[in-house]
């Protein structure tokens, strides 16, 4: 169970974490495009370039992944754990703990670059919309500043609180606790899993993400809503229908005893 978790487990952990973290700044990207340059860039903004940026996405994390899957299948695969070590560390063979660490190096500076990146583009998109909301001096444009505003902080605050301390303890995690004392790298065990839970939380908070961000999914939860009302409307409009003629059956049968009767 313990080979499972460590190889197919973590390996998907982080294509998921990964991914999440990417397309949160394409997001960023999009918008900031669409606000800031809307007409040079029109082209990297249509579906067809959205699909393939997705496509590549994937298939890159897909086959980073894969290299430390298969490393794990062949040389750690089945290992005695080793004594000293904790978690998934303890079941690496030496060239697994190379790519290990080497893939936490990459990722980290990846994880950088995104971050930045992520804060200045809303930057940029924020000082954008004020400057036309400046010019327009009206209610609508204010709302929409604030709202814009908003969904910004929203995204970044998720990205961050999910993502920023797992990676702060990750490096330290891979190449300082295994020189530490015991007691010390138990508690490098201990930050590491606790951030690996913030970072998992993200899974909880994309839904509210795509209902802030996305307005077709919005709109296509009202109409749902909206249908099962109708819908519930209908169903009790047919019953009233069905106790009615119900209602007239039994009065016309009562009508038709008594009649006999006389």
């Amino acid at each position: 169970m313990r080979d499972i978790y460590c190889s197919f487990g973590a390996t998907a952990f982080y294509i998921n974490m990964y991914a999440s973290i990417l397309f949160m700044d394409f997001i960023a990207a999009n918008r900031y495009l669409k606000i800031v340059r809307p007409l040079e860039t029109h082209a990297l903004r249509t579906v067809r370039t959205a699909q393939h940026i997705s496509i590549g996405t994937w298939l890159s994390l897909l086959a980073v992944s894969s290299v430390y899957l298969i490393l794990f299948l062949l040389t750690s695969w089945g290992h005695v754990q080793k004594p000293e070590k904790s978690g998934c560390e303890a079941l690496h063979s030496p060239q697994l703990s190379l790519v290990y660490k080497v893939t936490h190096s990459v990722s980290m500076a990846l994880f950088t670059f995104v971050l930045v990146s992520l804060i200045a583009m809303y930057w940029g998109t924020l000082k954008k919309i004020r400057q036309a909301q400046l010019s327009t001096q009206t209610t609508s444009r204010s709302h929409k500043f604030r709202k814009s505003k908003r969904n910004m902080l929203v995204l970044v605050v998720v990205f961050c609180v999910c993502f920023v301390p797992y990676h702060l303890v990750r490096l330290p995690y891979a190449f300082i606790k295994p020189q530490t004392k015991p007691c010390m790298a138990q508690t490098f065990y201990v930050l590491k899993e606790l951030s690996v839970l913030l970072s998992v939380l993200n899974a909880c908070l994309d839904p509210l993400i795509y209902f802030i961000f996305c307005k077709a999914f919005r709109a296509q939860l009202s109409l749902r809503k909206m249908s099962d009302s109708q819908k519930d409307s209908d169903d009790r409009g047919q019953q009233r229908r069905i106790n009615n003629m119900l209602s007239y059956i039994e009065t016309k049968i009562s009508t038709l005893r008594r009649e006999s009767v006389t």
